[in-house]
């Protein structure tokens, strides 16, 4: 069963293998369909933590490489945090058990509710960890068609859903099972024919410039490396002299008290650089101090602007970025500097540039689409383009890097939103409002891409219900269909149609 799972895992790097999550998820209904619930949470344990070790095993790299964490320590981290998030997909899998009716209708919404509502936990619980949810498989598939509508948790939803349908073909009548495969296949298909929807409009170009500055983790804070890390991201971002151009997270990575004393000068040549019109950037480095706390930021710099622009990291990384209640022990025996910052506020401004409103998100905040949304619904303007900035470094040149550039594709086609990064090692890449790369850095060198990104103006229907009620609305729809199906009299609905 931890291979079924982890098997289904190769469709978050792999795009073209998009119907694989689905095949997997119908063998699970259908296992778990003989099971008691005893049985059946364990299966969904099993198949969650196969899933889940073999999405995220690249964490191995950060703590053991990066952070001198022993190896076998390092690794049962990521089995035990695997393990953990999965106790949601098996207490889902253990009330599938204990609630189904064996009456098709019914058990498929019960499956896909809960299957709904274990994602939705996983995401948002002890602040959330949403890599590798079910959605982001399909964002090369016909179904995301239905990003714009019901986002990725919504699309996720529908894939559950047509796999809870064919896991329960065999208490369904022969003479009903040509048409629920029929109504399956139209219904994963239909999205990509129609199309998603076209709800933004044009709202001018504007030349972006991308660094990848190609820094080695354990060489990112050295001291004999930093002044040549400086230089040269000083002299790419002056080199830039119309447009926006975007660094990595942290391509500064010292304070700016630190960078006075190792390169001084440094932020009075980027100010007067930038201090023009018609130029901006957005510069990763981290901010504060011992008193108010160090926050994970990116400067802008722009004659626009009047004064900085400063953006500060909300969604932190557990361990990585701030230390849960408990697990002080376990960061210390890890060599990872700037390991607790302070976080900013949910709904930042914009960062205004030639007409374009930039909205900038670091690292892993861009899975969360939801936080995202809520800048598109305030009183201010709604972004025109997404920024995210990164450091991937952390962890390899690996699947990590892939499945992180189509989370961001997925972002894009949520919010129908340009999305550039701008990352150490990769994925550095300009992605258009349809979700499709439009210009990438090959991975693991240092570099600079330059190109021309569409504004978008306009919300989707995604943007509008998410950016004001989070996921709430499609949490009250799982309650919803719970509350009808275990209210459901056993031979209420649909036993005419039992096999």
């Amino acid at each position: 069963m931890s291979l079924l799972g982890a098997v289904q895992s190769l469709a978050f790097v792999h795009t073209a293998a998009w119907a694989l999550p689905l095949l997997c998820l119908a063998v699970l209904v259908w296992l778990l369909n003989s099971s008691t619930p005893r049985r059946a949470a364990v299966l969904g344990w099993c198949y969650g933590t196969g899933w889940l070790v073999a999405g995220v095993w690249w964490l191995f790299i950060s703590m053991h490489r990066y952070g001198d964490l022993p190896a076998p320590l390092a690794a049962a981290a990521v089995v035990a945090l695997s393990g953990f998030l999965s106790l949601y997909l098996a207490a889902a899998a253990g009330l599938y058990a204990r609630w189904r009716r064996g009456v098709w209708l019914p058990d498929a919404g019960l499956f896909t509710a809960l299957w709904l509502l274990a994602e939705w936990a996983r995401g948002v619980w002890f602040t959330g960890f949403p890599w590798v949810a079910l959605g982001y498989s399909q964002v090369d598939a016909p179904l995301a068609g239905l990003a714009p509508w019901l986002g990725v948790y919504g699309v996720a939803a529908v894939v559950a859903l047509a796999a809870a349908v064919l896991g329960n073909l065999a208490v369904v009548a022969s003479r009903l099972r040509p048409t629920l495969i029929a109504a399956v296949v139209a219904g994963l298909t239909l999205p990509g024919v129609f199309g998603p929807g076209q709800f933004t409009r044009s709202a001018g170009v504007l030349s972006v410039t991308l660094l990848q500055t190609n820094v080695a983790q354990d060489q990112k804070f050295a001291a004999e490396q930093l002044p040549a890390t400086l230089a040269w991201v000083a002299s790419a971002l002056l080199q830039v002299q119309t447009g926006l151009v975007v660094t990595p997270e942290t391509a500064v990575p010292l304070l700016p008290e630190q960078l006075g004393e190792v390169a001084p000068g440094y932020w009075l040549a980027l100010r007067q650089h930038f201090n023009h019109p018609g130029v901006a950037a957005l510069v990763g480095v981290p901010l504060g101090d011992f008193e108010r706390g160090y926050t994970n930021s990116v400067l802008g710099l722009s004659a626009a602007a009047g004064s900085e622009y400063r953006y500060n990291k909300h969604h932190l990384v557990p361990f990585g970025e701030f230390i849960p209640s408990g697990f002080r022990w376990f960061t210390e025996m890890m060599n990872i500097p700037l390991g607790d910052f302070a976080r900013g506020v949910p709904v930042p401004p914009t960062f205004d540039v030639s007409g374009q409103r930039i909205a900038p998100n670091i690292c892993y905040e861009d899975l969360f689409g939801e936080e995202l949304a809520a800048r598109f619904v305030g009183p201010a303007p709604a972004p025109t383009v997404l920024a995210n900035v990164s450091n991937m470094a952390w962890f390899g040149e690996g699947m990590a890097i892939a499945q992180h550039l189509n989370i961001s594709r997925f972002r894009s086609l949520e919010l129908q939103r340009p999305m550039v990064r701008a990352t150490n090692t990769g994925a550095t890449a300009a992605i258009d409002h349809h979700g499709r790369v439009i210009a990438q850095l090959p991975m693991a060198m240092q570099g600079v891409l330059t190109v021309d990104v569409e504004g978008r103006e306009g919300n989707t229907p995604y943007a509008n219900w998410a950016g004001r009620w989070g996921l709430w609305p499609l949490v009250a729809l799982a309650l919803g269909v719970l509350v009808w199906v275990v209210a459901l009299r056993p031979g209420a609905v649909g036993r005419v149609d039992a096999g």
